[in-house]
């Protein structure tokens, strides 16, 4: 039987400010972060996404005046595709499993995006899944970001999912990621207690609201220092949308690459010679340099403590040995 055609829904921006090197795919990621970056650029070479009436390149960069168009697939709400998706799977038992998630990748089907999320993925790959959340967020218990990577929770039933949720909300769950930021931070640790809440103009951007923002605790411990950046390491107390993301920017430390919190979406090893970019040259990492490395909890049967961990993916991994190499960390001499 052939598949109905899904039904279509329009978007539209009409860009009122200049950009400085604003990859059209890169802005529309932005602005529905509920969709994939390779599922845009899909929409774009399929001609669904139009610039002032006229088709263009992911590349194209976006200009003021412009007005963007864009055609998305309305989901349906209640029904999941399993995709016979590759899943990095660190531990797996009869009752939840933790997985390495790749960047770029969402976590569930929203804003009509029905496919290539981890919950397809999962739904192919096991059986059974908690549906506390509804069928359309089956196994997950909490959440990375779409272009943050790194362990994650999947739950396999609803009593399992329960006892997990308890546990964060308790905050018995440990957490710690790793990240890039710009800037050589001052102290070696340090706590942030900053409320966050939803941006006064941007909706898809949080910020830091200290009128009816919600508690936010960060600790953060650094790792190595280079010259203008930071490897450092971030325990989340609380689990807010964004909340690494906007206290690092809140205290002068963006995460590199952060297209929404930063002011540079990517990063070019010109960037680290302080030479100006070549033409063709290849980013070293184009999304935020971020990643979810380790988690620590109790097992919700057994009732052992579980820590698991997964290592730097390969673009933050190749961004840390570039700074080694051309930003390596100078005392100040007495």
């Amino acid at each position: 039987m052939r598949q109905a055609a899904p039904q279509l829904k329009e978007v539209t921006f009409d860009i009122k400010k200049g950009f400085d090197d604003k990859r059209i795919d890169r802005y529309l990621a932005a602005r529905l972060p509920d969709y994939s970056r390779t599922f845009l650029q899909k929409l774009i070479k399929e001609g669904t996404v139009l610039v002032n009436g006229r088709m263009v390149k992911s590349s194209y960069d976006i200009q003021k005046g412009d007005r963007i168009s864009v055609h998305v697939p309305v989901l349906e709400e209640s029904r999941i595709v399993p995709e016979d998706i590759p899943l990095c799977i660190v531990y797996e038992d009869d009752y939840l499993m933790l997985i390495n998630k790749p960047y770029d990748m969402v976590i569930h089907p929203a804003g009509g995006h029905p496919s290539g999320t981890l919950v397809n993925a999962v739904a192919f790959h096991c059986q059974n899944l908690s549906q506390v959340n509804g069928p359309l967020k089956a196994g997950i218990v909490h959440r990375l970001d779409r272009d943050t990577s790194g362990i994650m929770l999947v739950i396999k039933s609803d009593a399992v999912h329960s006892h997990i949720a308890m546990q964060f909300e308790k905050r018995h769950i440990r957490k710690e990621y790793l990240a890039v930021v710009e800037g050589e931070m001052a102290f070696d640790s340090d706590e942030i207690y900053l409320p966050i809440g939803r941006h006064k103009n941007v909706r898809q951007k949080m910020a830091v609201r200290r009128d009816t923002g919600k508690e936010a605790v960060s600790v953060y411990e650094v790792i190595e220092r280079f010259r203008g950046y930071t490897l450092v390491k971030i325990m989340p107390k609380t689990g807010r949308t964004h909340q690494i993301r906007v206290h690092m920017r809140s205290i002068g430390h963006p995460v590199v690459a952060d297209f929404m919190y930063s002011d540079h979406e990517s990063c070019y090893l010109s960037d680290l010679l302080g030479k100006e970019r070549e033409t063709g040259e290849s980013p070293i990492i184009e999304r935020q340099a971020l990643h979810a490395h380790r988690i620590e909890f109790y097992h919700p049967i057994e009732n052992r403590k579980m820590e698991f961990q997964a290592d730097l993916p390969e673009d933050i991994s190749r961004l840390v040995s570039s700074l080694r190499e051309i930003r390596p960390y100078r005392h100040a001499s007495n």
